[in-house]
C-alpha cells in the first residue's frame, strides 16, 4: 500500500470520527449550548466546523506519514499509531461528554487526558517523521484553547 492510500484511509477514519462527534454536538448547539454562560473569548459557533475539518485533515496526513514508515520501524510505528487511535477516540468521547451529557466538568477532566494523549502522540510522531509531528502542533494548540474554554464554561455554569 502506498503513502497516498495510507493517508486517504487515515483521512476517512478521522473524518468519520469527526462526523460521528458532530451528530452528538449538533442538537445541543441549537438547544442547550446557547443557554449556558460562556466566556468573552468564546468563538462564534460557525468557526468550529472549518477548524476541526482542517485539524482532522492534518491529523490524517500525519498518521499516514507515520504509517508509511511501518517497514522501517515496525514497533515504534505501531506504538505511535496506537496513541493516535487512543487520542482520536478520546476526541470523539469529549463531544459526547460535553454536548451529549451536557457535563462540562466531566468533559474538562477528559480533555486534559486527551491533551496528554495528543502530546504523547506528537512526541512519538516527531521521532518517526518530523512533518507528521509538526502537523499535530495546530491540534495541540486548538485543544489547549478548547481546554481553557471548557474550564471557563464549567466555572461560569457550576
Amino acid at each position: 500500500m502506498n503513502k497516498i492510500t495510507k493517508i486517504a484511509i487515515a483521512l476517512i477514519v478521522c473524518l468519520v470520527v469527526g462526523y460521528s462527534a458532530s451528530i452528538v454536538t449538533r442538537p445541543s448547539v441549537e438547544t442547550w449550548y446557547p443557554t449556558i454562560a460562556k466566556p468573552v473569548f468564546n468563538p462564534p459557533n460557525w468557526i468550529f466546523m472549518p477548524v476541526w475539518t482542517i485539524l482532522y485533515i492534518f491529523m490524517a496526513v500525519a498518521a499516514g506519514l507515520v504509517w508509511d514508515k511501518i517497514k522501517e520501524d515496525n514497533e515504534e510505528v505501531k506504538k505511535a499509531l496506537g496513541f493516535f487511535i487512543i487520542q482520536l477516540t478520546l476526541n470523539a468521547i469529549w463531544s459526547y461528554l460535553f454536548f451529549g451529557l451536557k457535563n462540562p466538568m466531566l468533559a474538562l477532566i477528559e480533555i486534559v487526558i486527551l491533551w496528554l494523549m495528543i502530546y504523547e502522540t506528537y512526541l512519538k510522531f516527531i521521532k518517526i517523521n518530523k512533518t507528521a509531528g509538526y502537523l499535530l502542533v495546530p491540534y495541540i494548540a486548538w485543544v489547549s484553547f478548547a481546554t481553557i474554554l471548557n474550564a471557563s464554561i464549567w466555572w461560569l455554569n457550576r
